[in-house]
């Protein structure tokens, strides 16, 4: 696939079923996530990769962090958060490791993480694996965070599923640039 189509024509695809991105794939993947920008070279996030039975694993800890914050959670909302994590086969964590820097600050470095989970929603794009992105109250929970091993200057940035497309992904939508750009001419004039 050409570049420009994959930076222009990806869309999300939220049906995943197996088989997951194979080794090859996922080699692909996380160059093309290093190859975020990163000033200073500080490579400022981690991934974890959640497949098989760790899926169960993360939604039991799912659960868990839904019934610490809220005691009175039915057993539905329960179900529903060890569920989700298999919602496909292949499960990334995006992880975003912050670190003092005298030229980049922490909020830098947290676009550079996101920068490299873009990276890797394009790759799979570009190797026809469906993607999509998922936050959340549980991309910020401090059980969740304990939980995956999180060191105090990391933090999720979300959770990216792969798998194959269970359905024909849709076109991307038709988006007018001029809504979103235009020239500045100086200083605005209060």
């Amino acid at each position: 696939m050409d570049a420009l189509d994959a930076l222009i024509k990806r869309v999300s695809a939220p049906r995943l079923i197996d088989p997951a991105p194979t080794a090859e794939q996922r080699e692909h993947l996380f160059k093309a996530a290093l190859r975020a920008p990163d000033h200073g070279q500080l490579r400022p996030w981690r991934f974890l990769t959640v497949e098989g039975d760790a899926r169960h694993a993360l939604g039991e800890l799912f659960a868990e962090a839904i019934a610490s914050k809220y005691p009175d959670a039915d057993e539905e909302a329960l179900t529903k958060a060890r569920n989700m994590p298999l919602r496909a086969p292949l499960l990334i964590v995006v992880i975003a490791r912050t670190q003092e820097h005298p030229k980049v600050p922490a909020q830098e470095q947290l676009l550079a993480a996101g920068c490299a989970a873009h990276g890797i929603l394009l790759a799979a794009y570009a190797q026809g694996i469906g993607a999509v992105w998922r936050t959340g109250e549980l991309s910020y929970d401090a059980v969740v965070n304990a939980g995956l091993g999180l060191a105090a200057n990391e933090q999720v940035i979300g959770y990216l599923y792969l798998g194959t497309p269970q359905r024909e992904l849709r076109d991307a939508p038709g988006v007018n640039v001029d809504d979103f750009v235009s020239g500045w001419a100086g200083k605005a004039q209060a």
